[in-house]
């Protein structure tokens, strides 16, 4: 077994400082059993409101509460998706499928941020077209149904806002957070078209709300595509992560680093570091790993080391 090939089975699976190493990261990469009966909490609830809302928008005429109503439906399957991805997280690697299924999560970000701008396009469509044939809409139904629409959207939302830094669940908070804004603007256009009569107001709201869900899917839509690309998450500062290598003692140079996505929430590092002695491998690697890990939230990482002067050519 050559240096190098032992250094690496040193760090990645060394039985004395590894298994505490992995354990703190299980636990703190694993998701808790809350956030799964959250996803179905909020499934159940906006599944009826959904319903309700779509029936009863289609009753009484309003483009804005139809244009919710489809806005609430997307984000139901985007819960369920969520929450199906989030169950996947918990199986177990093989050997086809090293990382498990965490990979998952970023598909359910992507297909739930399609889905959203597909919909949004479509009530920009109906808008306009009811901008040019405005209809008349029952004023305080449009208050009723998008009040209690501030009240379930509101409430899910308070579930998933806990400062989670997890891409799926982030996205679960704010697609609930700006659902409970966008019911709080349908209700101040019921009000509004009670008191003056403007029937257009109703179209101009469903703007709103497909502008403000655009505006929100955007930051949604690029990260889960780079995420899937296997480019840097947002939640990575690349150079810091290259100052932090580059001031780590005995270390003369690094080259090949790539740092990539497992999940929404969980980030990995491969990285070759040239140093200038062979002194203190254990303690060299530790150092490193756990200063990445701390300073960057990288919570898989590999570091092969390479001995000998900076030949130039991996030059940092």
């Amino acid at each position: 077994m050559g240096s190098h090939q032992r250094i690496i089975e040193i760090y990645t699976l060394r039985g004395r400082l590894a298994k505490g190493v992995e354990e703190k990261m299980s636990k703190e990469s694993s998701r808790p059993e809350t956030t799964a009966k959250h996803f179905a909490l909020g499934t159940v609830l906006n599944t009826g409101y959904t319903i309700i809302e779509l029936v009863l928008g289609a009753m009484v005429g309003s483009v804005a509460l139809v244009a919710d109503a489809l806005h609430n439906l997307s984000d139901v399957v985007g819960l369920l998706l969520a929450w199906v991805a989030e169950l996947l997280t918990r199986r177990h690697p093989t050997l086809r499928r090293t990382y498990g299924l965490k990979g998952t999560t970023i598909m359910a970000a992507l297909i739930n941020a399609v889905m959203l701008v597909v919909a949004m396009v479509l009530i920009v469509v109906e808008a306009v077209s009811k901008l040019q044939h405005p209809a008349p809409v029952a004023g305080w139904s449009v208050v009723l149904i998008a009040g209690a629409g501030v009240v379930v959207n509101g409430a899910t939302a308070l579930m998933f806002g806990r400062g989670h830094k997890d891409l799926n669940v982030r996205g679960a908070f704010l697609h609930m957070a700006a659902d409970a804004g966008v019911s709080v603007a349908v209700v101040v256009a019921g009000i509004v078209m009670m008191v003056t009569g403007w029937r257009w107001v109703d179209p101009v709201a469903s703007l709103i709300v497909a502008g403000a869900v655009l505006g929100l899917t955007w930051g949604l839509l690029r990260d889960a595509t780079n995420m899937a690309l296997a480019a840097v998450p947002r939640s990575v500062n690349a150079e810091r992560v290259e100052e932090v290598i580059a001031r780590c003692p005995s270390v003369v140079s690094y080259h090949d680093l790539h740092i990539w996505a497992i999940s929404t929430s969980d980030t990995a590092l491969t990285v070759h570091v040239r140093r200038n002695t062979h002194e203190h491998n254990d303690a060299f690697l530790d150092e490193l790993a756990a200063s990445i890990r701390e300073q960057c939230g990288i919570t898989h990482i590999t570091i092969q080391v390479e001995y000998g002067n900076n030949d130039g050519d991996n030059a940092y």
